[in-house]
């Protein structure tokens, strides 16, 4: 915890996620002012796009914060990279796709390397390739899931026991008392998306907020598996209909036009249920409330130490009978 606070050089071992299209400098650096590391997800906006954001967060925050490439999403992976290491981003992380052919250069220009992995060879493949930390990924989380399936409670201790770099965990974690089982698991840190939705800085439609806010546990559903591209959302009317086509069957062309950015701005942005989606990881039935960033993250950490602080006790009381 304490090794990815100092190569980080951030307070708290707290990441947020890549949104995406819908990444915007306002959440980024708020997470980071708060003490956790801010992330912008390039999705498959252009490099000018990006290199807006990384402008304007820089203009917003002298700390450091993150640049996400979800390699198989974007169409302009290599000119991301070159725009990294123009603007000196000190940190990027690599997700959906094989991260090995960008490692070197990154590495070349001092940059850290965060992969996301959904499985245990996954991490071993990265590890060796040389990324610095791993975010191990588990199907809880929102958005483009593995297809494997792995739940966050089982993945994060096989890939800790495998690997010798940190391990940061992520899905279906938003609380303190996440960040404390993920650490007992054996992770390092958390990394944490739908919970950051639901904040004060985020400049998401007030209905996406409020869809969060009232869903229940079983508000998620995860949509792509007649195409093989798993994808984890909040049930609303639009939803509904994907799961529909879905289960009826479509080409992957149809499901990629109908999952595409556009409607996810659509569903997030613009706040229309009806033809855009939102995306939503399982956590969502634990918010209750829009706290600041500060806020959240003050509550988790502080959450975090006392659960532990008390299950401690209680086992060291176990053990002396």
């Amino acid at each position: 915890m304490i090794y990815i606070c100092e190569k980080l050089k951030i307070n708290y071992p707290i990441i947020q996620g890549g949104m995406g299209n819908i990444s915007n400098a306002q959440l980024t650096a708020a997470v980071s002012e708060a003490g956790g590391l801010g992330t912008i997800g390039c999705g498959t906006m252009t490099p000018k796009e990006v290199e807006n954001i990384i402008l304007e967060t820089k203009q917003l925050t002298n700390k450091n914060f993150a640049v996400n490439i979800a390699i198989s999403v974007s169409p302009y992976v290599t000119d991301l990279v070159e725009l990294i290491i123009k603007h000196n981003v000190p940190i990027v992380s690599l997700s959906a796709g094989n991260p090995v052919p960008y490692i070197p250069l990154l590495h070349e220009h001092g940059v850290t390397v965060i992969a996301l992995v959904a499985s245990v060879k996954h991490a071993q493949k990265a590890e060796q390739a040389g990324a610095d930390i791993l975010v191990a990924e588990g199907f809880e989380a929102a958005g483009i899931n593995s297809n494997l399936e792995l739940t966050t409670f089982t993945l994060i201790p096989q890939i800790v026991k495998h690997v010798k770099i940190p391990v940061v965990a992520a899905g279906g974690i938003g609380d303190g008392k996440g960040l404390a089982a993920a650490l007992m698991l054996g992770a390092s840190g958390v990394q944490i998306g739908t919970r950051l939705i639901a904040t004060k800085e985020a400049p998401f439609h007030h209905v996406y907020k409020q869809n969060l806010v009232e869903a229940s546990d079983t508000e998620t559903m995860i949509i792509g598996r007649s195409v093989g591209r798993l994808r984890r959302i909040l049930k609303t009317p639009y939803a509904i209909k994907l799961d529909e086509l879905d289960k009826a069957g479509m080409t992957l062309e149809q499901y990629s036009d109908l999952t595409s950015e556009k409607k996810h701005i659509k569903g997030a942005i613009e706040g229309d249920m009806e033809n855009g989606f939102i995306n939503s990881g399982q956590i969502a039935g634990l918010i209750e409330d829009i706290p600041t960033v500060k806020e959240l993250i003050d509550e988790m950490m502080k959450e975090a130490e006392n659960r532990m602080t008390r299950s401690a006790e209680e086992i060291k009381s176990l053990l002396a009978k």
